[in-house]
């Protein structure tokens, strides 16, 4: 009976001998039981892609600090945006060109060619002598980060229909807590020879090279994950789309192919052109503008002086916070998330995160005026909440994208996404730390003094994007 229902499955769907995406099509239909196996690979490829992103944060304010090139400590965050917004500029310039790589050649090769390049770079950055070092070895670790657009598209590829919104959530998941775990590993492991002096001594390449530590532990990550990478399958298709029929007449034989001509017409048309996709990338651009904000302006407030609002953290008190922060991310997009999802449908759970995300922020400038116990678990609970409700709006965007085009165009489309996002990714962190040198600058000021202007610019953020999910500009389709 189990070979007769294996046979009836495979039957119902034409398969190319030889084809990559055709075998993977073949174990989608015949597996049964949840993609452990699956799962695990798309959360340890995005969580190295998404590590080496913020994990500079919490120990960036004291790299600029060593390189001598701010005059003042108010003009540490104007230059810490620069270094921040390098990886994303490289980002922003290539990530369309490795999506249509990704839909030539296959995914696989663009996933090997990331997490090599982040080996590299990201140590070279650990190792930055000057100011322009850092903002060099930051770029090409954004231009050669073709990573999570390639892994949106295999997600969608590699799950069955039923586990689509499993798949994004790995996504979205993996990258919210790798934005979060690297700067906890940057906020342990910096400095290693002050804080760990019986581990490691002022004259070992970890003295000499402060901030080496946790580049090389993202980079040695990353080789491991490039040689388990070596065996996850190949999802796209090589072959032309089938026009066979089971009627041979003439007559069914030439509509078929009229049928056939017409989807690889339209599938080949200008992404541009494509609303449902165009409008939720526009949207998933404002929230990611607003997360990688948040990244930076969380740090840079969190180690200024008191003097200034900020909290006086070390980078360990600030690693903790996010360590933290992780933990509750996990345990809500595993086990919460796909059950939103379902209930209330991606664009509502958007909606209604990005709307709970406000009173949060606007808190921020008041729990710096506590102290001790009530300081840290309302810190905690606020920095949790905020990173729960921000990736799981940006999930809920990832699923709308990928429904949006078919699998020959899903490398470009989200090679388009990437590209958008970065750009705005980009503008996040440099202005971001404009903003917070200048607020440093107007404690005193009448209305929204100090820290209170970023929270408050950081909310404005928020609501353009919560209002953008309204139609008619946020439209939906059901392919899939």
């Amino acid at each position: 009976m189990a070979e007769e229902y294996k046979e009836a499955l495979l039957n119902k769907h034409k398969y190319h001998e030889g084809c990559p995406g055709c075998k993977v099509e073949q174990m989608k239909q015949l597996r049964r039981g949840y993609p452990y196996l699956e799962l695990s690979f798309v959360w340890i490829i995005v969580l190295s892609t998404s590590l080496p992103i913020s994990s500079l944060y919490p120990f960036l304010y004291y790299m600029i600090e060593d390189f001598g090139v701010a005059k003042t400590e108010k003009d540490i965050g104007f230059y810490a945006g620069f270094i921040g917004c390098s990886f994303m500029l490289g980002r922003a310039l290539t990530s369309v060109f490795w999506g249509i790589v990704a839909d030539r050649y296959g995914r696989k090769p663009i996933i090997l060619l990331g997490t090599i390049s982040i080996a590299i770079f990201n140590a070279l950055f650990g190792l930055s002598l000057n100011f322009w070092m850092a903002i060099g070895t930051r770029f090409l670790l954004g231009s050669f980060n073709c990573l999570l657009g390639t892994m949106k598209a295999y997600a969608s590829e590699i799950f069955r229909d039923e586990y689509q919104a499993t798949a994004m959530s790995a996504v979205s998941t993996a990258w919210g807590i790798g934005l979060i775990i690297g700067p906890a590993l940057g906020g342990f492991l910096a400095q290693p020879a002050d804080k760990y002096p019986n581990v490691f001594s002022k004259d070992s390449i970890f003295g000499r090279f402060r901030y080496a530590l946790p580049c090389f532990t993202i980079s040695a990550f990353a080789l491991v994950v490039t040689v388990l990478c070596c065996f996850i399958p190949e999802t796209l298709h090589n072959h032309k789309q089938d026009i066979t029929s089971d009627d041979d007449s003439y007559e069914v034989l030439e509509a078929a192919s009229r049928e056939s001509g017409k989807k690889e017409k339209a599938s080949q048309g200008s992404l541009l052109k494509n609303w449902p996709l165009m409008s939720s990338i526009i949207v998933y651009c404002v929230l990611c503008l607003h997360d990688t904000a948040y990244s930076e302006i969380f740090a840079l407030w969190a180690n200024s002086p008191r003097k200034y609002g900020g909290l006086s953290y070390s980078t360990n008190d600030v690693g903790t916070v996010l360590a933290i922060s992780g933990l509750g991310l996990f345990s809500f997009q595993v086990f919460v998330y796909p059950f939103a999802e379902r209930l209330l449908g991606p664009v509502l759970v958007t909606r209604f995160a990005g709307a709970l995300m406000i009173p949060i922020q606007m808190s921020y400038p008041f729990i710096a005026n506590l102290s001790g116990l009530s300081l840290s678990l309302l810190l905690n609970c606020a920095s949790i909440l905020i990173n729960v409700l921000s990736v799981s709006a940006i999930t809920g965007l990832l699923i709308l994208q990928n429904k949006a085009v078919d699998q020959s165009q899903r490398g470009a489309a989200n090679g388009i996404a990437m590209t958008a996002m970065s750009l705005f990714k980009t503008v996040g962190p440099a202005g971001a730390g404009i903003l917070f040198s200048w607020s440093e600058r107007r404690l005193n000021a009448a209305f929204l003094p100090g820290s209170h202007l970023v929270f408050f610019v950081l909310n404005l953020i928020v609501v353009v994007g919560v209002a953008l999910t309204f139609k008619p500009f946020l439209t939906t389709t059901a392919r899939r």
